[in-house]
This record gives structure tokens, C-alpha cells and sequence, in this order.
């Protein structure tokens, strides 16, 4: 695969760098997740890593870091102070050791203003800070976050494994690692970059909720069928919208212009009506052939009964029965394989990556009973 070369070292702290590092471990690289006490939750992000349960709250265990580090391509540290100083282990010290090494600093600070500066935070915190939640949500009524995505798997994840690839490439010219830092909500904000240059476009520059693309106008809207599942509406071309008004049985010259936003209300309490007249799959079959950017409005369910009944190349589902979508990009020469197996319990590759790392049996021993790792086995599944 595409970075089965690739030796990554991820501390445990937070989601967008879990992500990060699944990504990469989607495309092949060897990720080592290094946890203590606890697994930071979600662990549905942990797929095809490896667990080491290490205490980097003590010297020992903080060199055996450092040692792990010396022979690895990649370090991702979440953690606000960062964990290597937990140890008295600094980032600078370990990138002069290992000049070869890429470190990822996963950070919230923001320069606006002190004040606003976090360390810590949630997705609704990173898209407020960015200024992209004040888009969100519907006419007169609050800023509404969506379902975590673009701030912390978007801003954060996705940008973090683009920063830590772009670096890969330049050190295989130069020879030399370099300091990749990921912060969330200047990720999220360049993420919704077409956002700040919309806004000084015509139909882009009113209030929340009454512009183009934001629930405004009627031809780039969601409406309930008969059976209580929705349609999804995307014909703003002109003619893309003249076949949405075909499948509508609705004649355009008796109609408002498309761009008289005065009329928007009155055209959606139209459209409303009439897709509350067919069920949902009525309409898929009115809309099969016209061409005109209207798409059922899929549930994961439907997605999850589709894809257990008839398979499919763009999810694949676990031992667990969970679906999940596949890795883009497809690789022609080098795609993604990502397993279908359980998450690793914690520390259930402690020795084994210790091993692969030069650590000899009785070293390995000795930490065990120093508290400085654990070893834990996976139970079987009877």
C-alpha cells in the first residue's frame, strides 16, 4: 500500500488526530497508539492500529518513547502541554536525535484573540471560533453545529494527514523531517474557505438562512414526501431547474423568474406541496432519467440495508456488523485496505512492539514489572 513504509507514533488525546493517523493507517502505514490508563474515546478511530500501553509520566517510560521515536518516521502529539514533556522529553531535543523525524502538534490556539485562545475544545467550539457556525442554521433561528465533520475530521483530521503526506514528500528530497502543526480552528476556517469568498457574491451575501445554498431559495432545498422520507434538491443551473419544474408538472412561464428571491417563500410552499403528494420512491422514479439534481434523502439505514443485503465497493462493514465508509482517494496502483477486524484492546501489542523496536526480552521484562507498560491479551470470542 501506498505508506506501508511509514512508521507512525500517535499519543493518545483527541479525535482529529485519531483520525489523522487512521487515515494513514488506512493507506498502510505501521501506527503505534500509545495510551496508559485509559483509551480516549471514540475508538471506532483505532482500526488497523496497534495498542502500547506506556506510563510516559515516568522517565522510563518517557525513554522508551524516545527510543521508539529514534526509528520512526512520524510522531502525532495531541496533548495541549504536549506529552513528550511529561516526560522532560522535549520535541526539539527529539528532532535533532532523529532529524529524519516529522512531528505533528495538534493545537486550538487562536491569534484573534488571547482571550479566545483554547487548549481544549469540541467541534461546535473550533466552528465557532472560525467564524463558520455563524452560517449555519435556519432563517431567525440560533446558529445550529452540524454532526462533527468539518471541524475536527475535516479542519483537523483530513488536513493533519495532507500536512504529514506533504512533509514525507519534502524529506524525501531533503532528507529532513520537519514540524507539522495542526490547528483546529484554522484548519476549519480553510476548509470553508469558499464561504469567505461567497459571501460578497450576489445570493450569498444575506442573512442565514436566506441565501442560495443555505435554505434560502426553493430549488436548493429538502422536501417530505408522502410517506414521511424527504427529497433533496440541487438544480440551481437554469437548465438543471427547468427539468426539476418537468418532474414537477409545473409549466415555467407561469412561474416566478428562478432568481426572484422575493418570491423564494411562495415557490417552496409550492414545491412543499406537491412532494407531499408521492411517496419517496415515487419520486425517484419521476426523477431517474431527467437528469435534474434531485436525490433521495438516504438514511444510514438505508445505506447500512443496502450495503448487508447487496454489498458495495464504497463501505465496508466489520466484525461488529458496522458499516463505515470506504478511504477516498482511490489508489489504482496502491489503494487503501482497511481490515475488518475487532479494535485492539489496550497494550495488546506492548511486547510485540517493543520487540520490532530492538527492546530485548528481559528489558521488555523488566518494564512489565516496573508498572512503566502493560500487556494485555484479547479475549476470544466464544
Amino acid at each position: 500500500m501506498a505508506l506501508s513504509t511509514v512508521r507512525v507514533v500517535e499519543l493518545d488525546g483527541r479525535y482529529p488526530s485519531s483520525f489523522c493517523s487512521m487515515i494513514l493507517a488506512d493507506f498502510g502505514a505501521q501506527v503505534t497508539r500509545v495510551v496508559w490508563d485509559r483509551e480516549y474515546f471514540p475508538n471506532f478511530v483505532n482500526r488497523g492500529k496497534k495498542s502500547l500501553a506506556l506510563n510516559l509520566r515516568t522517565p522510563e517510560g518517557a525513554a522508551v518513547l524516545e527510543q521508539i521515536c529514534l526509528q520512526s518516521d512520524v510522531l502525532i502529539d495531541p496533548t495541549p502541554e504536549g506529552a513528550l514533556g511529561r516526560g522532560k522529553i522535549l520535541p526539539e531535543d527529539m528532532l535533532q536525535k532523529n532529524p529524519r523525524l516529522i512531528y505533528v502538534k495538534v493545537s486550538a490556539g487562536v491569534d484573534l484573540s488571547s482571550k479566545n485562545s483554547q487548549s481544549k475544545g469540541h467541534d461546535i467550539n473550533f466552528l465557532a471560533l472560525s467564524g463558520v457556525l455563524s452560517k449555519f442554521g435556519r432563517k431567525d433561528e440560533i446558529p445550529q453545529a452540524p454532526p462533527n465533520g468539518q471541524g475536527s475530521t475535516i479542519g483537523g483530521g483530513v488536513l493533519g494527514a495532507l500536512g504529514i503526506v506533504m512533509a514525507l514528500f519534502e524529506r524525501a528530497q531533503s532528507g529532513k523531517g520537519q514540524t507539522v502543526n495542526v490547528n483546529l480552528i484554522e484548519g476549519t476556517a480553510y476548509a470553508s474557505s469558499v464561504l469567505w469568498y461567497l459571501q460578497n457574491m450576489d445570493y450569498y451575501n444575506k442573512a442565514r438562512g436566506e441565501n442560495l445554498h443555505d435554505g434560502g431559495s426553493p430549488f436548493y432545498q429538502t422536501y417530505q414526501t408522502s410517506d414521511g422520507k424527504f427529497m433533496a434538491v440541487g438544480a440551481y443551473e437554469p437548465h438543471i431547474y427547468e427539468k426539476f419544474l418537468k418532474g414537477l408538472s409545473l409549466n415555467p412561464s407561469e412561474l416566478p423568474k428562478q432568481m426572484s428571491s422575493p418570491d423564494w417563500p411562495r415557490l417552496k410552499t409550492l414545491f412543499a406541496d406537491i412532494f407531499s403528494k408521492k411517496t419517496q420512491a415515487q419520486w425517484c422514479e419521476i426523477f431517474a432519467d431527467l437528469d435534474a439534481c434531485v436525490t433521495p434523502v438516504l438514511t444510514f439505514d438505508d445505506i447500512s440495508q443496502l450495503v448487508k443485503k447487496k454489498g458495495s465497493t464504497s463501505f465496508i462493514m466489520d466484525q461488529q456488523d458496522v458499516v463505515a465508509p470506504m478511504p477516498v482517494p482511490f489508489l489504482s496502483k496502491t489503494p487503501a485496505s482497511v481490515p475488518s477486524t475487532r479494535i485492539a484492546v489496550l497494550g495488546e501489542h506492548s511486547e510485540e512492539i517493543l520487540t520490532k523496536y530492538g527492546f530485548r526480552k528481559e528489558k521488555i521484562a523488566q518494564r512489565l514489572d516496573l508498572g512503566v507498560i502493560k500487556s494485555s491479551k484479547a479475549k476470544a470470542n466464544l
